[in-house]
């Protein structure tokens, strides 16, 4: 299943590294595509939706659900 996230505060390779591990945690398999400029996450991913934002969020970045 391909979820879609809006993410504000990726502003560099670390950042993007961060929400890719915090993805990885849920979903070990889980395949993340990040474009930093357009603030934008599409993870394809077998979890549920919410487990993913909320592991991006405990990362410290504000996901819009």
């Amino acid at each position: 299943m391909e979820h879609e996230f809006h993410v504000e505060g990726m502003t560099c390779g670390h950042c993007e590294r961060a929400v890719n591990n915090a993805v990885h945690e849920v979903d070990a398999s889980a395949q993340v595509q990040i474009d930093r400029a357009q603030k934008k996450v599409v993870v394809q991913s077998a979890a549920e939706r919410e487990a993913l934002r909320h592991a991006i969020a405990e990362e410290g970045y504000q996901v819009a659900a």
